[in-house]
């Protein structure tokens, strides 16, 4: 169906408000009803990975030595693991949900005969919209005035931008490169030619440093109890161990090597970070980005907006000989947009306002600014009927478009000095512009910028200023915000840089912020860079972790890990912050697990020399993954200090401290076990009660231990910490009392062992801090 024309004789005054509520009740609101994975498939896909396909393997073994009732508690800790990994998985995908809506795109729309900025989900056919440099095109349209420059690669797969001009249709998901354009909407939602809106803000799973990391430690540990396992089955085989035996030794080797909880456990940690990022105005775009920006050693900053206040104002106004101000101002308002969100036009159209010239001349045709050429560029009648040519731009770049001008670069350099950004206006025939003046327009610092800078700073994170101004004005600015350093010189960018070289990046066009970023990665750095332009986009994507800043453009939103919602850097120090509670609380894990693992697996193989039998069944290495891997995933929430430097997984220090600690562990366990046999004389079955109930209890005593850097007492841990040791302690003190699934065990020995395993974590405790020290952990 084709959508009716706003109307016949003037199309691009726009739609009535209640015209376009009847057409909304009509067509739809201007979105597409989300594809996701169906939740059966993705329930199935929680079965097929490698983990899953381990714990598989266990169950064909019990049942092919006909152990029916360990098969179905294997068979149960998939179904809870999967279960479990579904509803946590859907949780995130709803938390992340809820916060791309928040990111939802905006159109400016004619209603009522004025410009207005609405959610692009309001878009009805029929209305008449503006396109402008770095907006996406959020309908199917058909352009009626103007000329803009369109990348439609994302829709049909040209990659060469196309020039369009009135009459030209376009469709949503287009990229506006250049320009300015009116057009009218004519299909929305579903109806658009494509079926859907392109989607901008990437949720594609992008695999983080630290779980590639974490992932290099479990194949590491893998490697290791495969060795171990291996060593098993020789020594059975030595000890005469019949096949029967020898099997079930085997499988609950494998039980002890799986980290279950593991992929859970990174799913929360991030999630949990990331809703606490949107509480404080920051909204990660994929849930990876939650430790990325926990990395970061050096920010590129923007000037306006994040730095100062982006409260654009003329505060003066220098006419060259043969012009007034209101003139100047008046000139300056014909190459400015109406009706956009640019804040140099608009702080320009607001003076031109309360200073209006007399008899100006009629604007003709405008070219809105070009961050390429840094500057627009308009056409216009005067009173006289002359077609002129007006220019607004930067002032070195509109210099070189006319004749020397006496004193005019004296005095804009005077107000560069004082920290104000200068445009030149130029008029005239189109081979003979005249400069018709300066205009100074200024945007103070934030008050905040210099401590959060500062915060910056102790955290192991340089700042450097990023700015398209002129070198004297960001110099300015820079050091009002507490940025010391060269200034480095426009042009092209050295192929090498540090931060310590230069505070200050000025003259920088935004296809340079990219060149910026490679620089800095090839002097070593971990990069975080702001960006708010269409052009900024490569910069965001190359950045270990780009960011859009409030003001951005729907293209650098897209582009970007993480969008601020408040202007300044305290989204950014926030980010940082909570990246590295995250980091924190992921590292406890995977040293906890990495500790077990090593434990685990080697306690079986002291158990076969010391009693020349398995410690262990795998019925109670189940338990055992239960009430261990799954409770300890409350470390996620747990209370953390902020690591003091920026991230890095260094993987050998991280499995030596497992493997010094769980030495400690390994020593405790074997010496109950030791007791058990030779003082208590315990039978087996009673032995391998015990061996579980020492290798929880020193588990316990383990995580308290290393869930802080410095003494255990150091900061006192999350409610679901401790409420997850005491469900641990309870359900295995309780099943080990009354023989539930394991041979019974008398009281007192199980809080003798209680009591022995807090003096275990006491006294490694003394001995972790100076492992940690020696590694640097921290």
């Amino acid at each position: 169906m084709t959508a009716p024309s706003p109307t016949a004789a003037q199309p691009a005054a726009g739609l009535t408000s209640a015209e376009a509520g009847r057409r909304l009740e009509r067509y739809g609101p201007n979105a597409i009803p989300d594809t996701a994975l169906h939740p059966l498939r993705r329930a199935l896909a929680k079965f097929w990975a490698p983990v899953p396909w381990m714990l598989e393997a266990a169950i064909l073994l019990e049942l092919a030595l006909g152990k029916y009732a360990e098969a179905y508690i294997i068979l149960g800790l998939v179904l809870f693991n999967a279960v479990l990994g579904y509803f946590q998985e859907g949780r995130a995908q709803a938390t992340l949900a809820a916060l791309k809506s928040r990111l939802a795109l905006n159109a400016s729309v004619r209603r009522d005969g004025a410009w207005s900025v609405l959610p692009a989900a309001a878009l009805v056919p029929g209305d008449v919209v503006k396109l402008s440099l770095g907006a996406v095109v959020v309908a199917d349209v058909r352009l009626l005035e103007g000329a803009v420059l369109l990348d439609q690669s994302m829709i049909t797969g040209e990659s060469i931008p196309i020039e369009a001009g009135p009459g030209l249709e376009t469709y949503a998901g287009a990229l506006v490169r250049r320009g300015e354009a009116v057009a009218e909407v004519t299909a929305t939602g579903a109806r658009t030619k494509f079926g859907r809106t392109a989607e901008l803000v990437r949720t594609a799973h992008v695999v983080s440093s630290q779980q590639k990391a974490v992932l290099r430690v479990v194949r590491n540990l893998a490697l290791y109890n495969s060795v171990i396992i291996v060593l098993l089955v020789v020594y059975a085989r030595v000890l005469g161990m019949p096949l029967g035996e020898i099997v079930p030794l085997v499988l609950t080797a494998i039980l002890a090597a799986i980290p279950v909880a593991l992929p859970a456990t990174f799913t929360l940690a991030a999630a949990i970070g990331a809703q606490a990022l949107a509480h404080r105005g920051v909204l990660p775009t994929r849930l990876s980005a939650v430790d990325e920006a926990a990395s970061i050693d050096v920010l590129c900053s923007d000037k306006t907006g994040t730095l100062t206040r982006n409260e654009l104002r003329v505060a003066a106004v220098q006419a060259m000989p043969g012009y007034d101000e209101a003139r100047v101002l008046g000139l300056a308002a014909l190459a400015s947009s109406d009706g956009g969100q640019d804040p140099v036009d608009g702080a320009v159209r607001a003076a031109a306002a309360g200073r209006p010239a007399a008899a100006p001349p009629a604007r003709k045709t405008f070219e809105p600014f070009d961050p390429g050429t840094k500057m627009s560029r308009a056409t216009a009648v005067a009173a006289d009927g002359a077609e002129v040519v007006i220019v607004k731009g930067a002032f070195a770049v509109v210099m070189a478009l006319v004749p020397p001008a006496g004193e005019a670069p004296a005095a804009a350099a005077a107000l560069e000095a004082q920290g104000y950004r200068v445009l030149g206006v130029a008029s005239g025939p189109a081979d003979a512009l005249r400069l018709a003046g300066l205009i100074a327009l200024s945007d103070p610092p934030r008050a905040d910028s210099a401590s959060l800078i500062t915060e910056l700073r102790a955290l192991g994170v340089g700042t450097v200023m990023v700015t398209g101004d002129a070198p004297a004005t960001a110099a300015t600015v820079a050091h009002a915000v507490g940025l010391e350093g060269a200034v480095c010189p426009p042009g092209s960018i050295p192929d090498r840089v540090r931060a310590d070289e230069f505070a200050v990046f000025a003259g920088v066009l935004p296809e340079g912020k990219y060149d910026l970023v490679k620089a800095f990665q090839k002097g070593g750095h971990v990069v975080g860079m702001c960006g708010d332009g269409a052009n900024d986009a490569p910069a965001l994507r190359q950045a270990q972790m780009g960011i859009a800043v409030s003001s951005a453009t729907d293209v650098a939103k897209s582009a970007a890990g993480l969008v601020l919602t408040e202007p300044g850097l305290g989204g950014i120090v926030a980010s940082v912050r909570e990246g590295r509670v995250t980091f924190q609380r992921i590292l406890t894990y995977t040293l906890n697990s990495v500790t077990k693992k090593i434990v685990q697996v080697a306690f079986v193989a002291v158990g076969l020399i010391v009693t020349g039998q398995a410690i262990l069944t795998p019925m109670l290495m189940v338990i055992l993954m239960l009430t261990g891997d799954f409770l300890s995933m409350s470390l996620t929430t747990d209370h953390v200090r902020p690591s003091p430097a920026p991230n890095v997984w260094r993987i050998g220090r991280l499995t030596a401290a497992g493997a010094a600690i769980g030495l400690g562990q390994l020593a405790f366990c074997t010496a109950v076990v030791a007791l058990g046999w030779f003082h208590l004389r315990l039978d087996i079955a009673a032995l391998r009660t015990l061996a579980l109930v020492a290798l929880v209890f020193s588990s316990e005593g383990t995580l308290y231990a290393v869930r802080a850097r410095r003494r255990l007492w150091g900061s006192r841990p999350s409610l679901w910490v401790m409420v997850s040791s005491v469900f641990d302690v309870l359900i295995i003190g309780a099943l080990a009392g009354r023989g539930i699934a394991m041979a019974p065990l008398p009281l007192p020995l199980i809080g003798w062992t209680l009591a022995a395993a807090a003096g275990f974590a006491v006294l490694l405790d003394l001995v972790k801090v100076p492992i940690f020290r020696r590694l640097r952990l921290a």
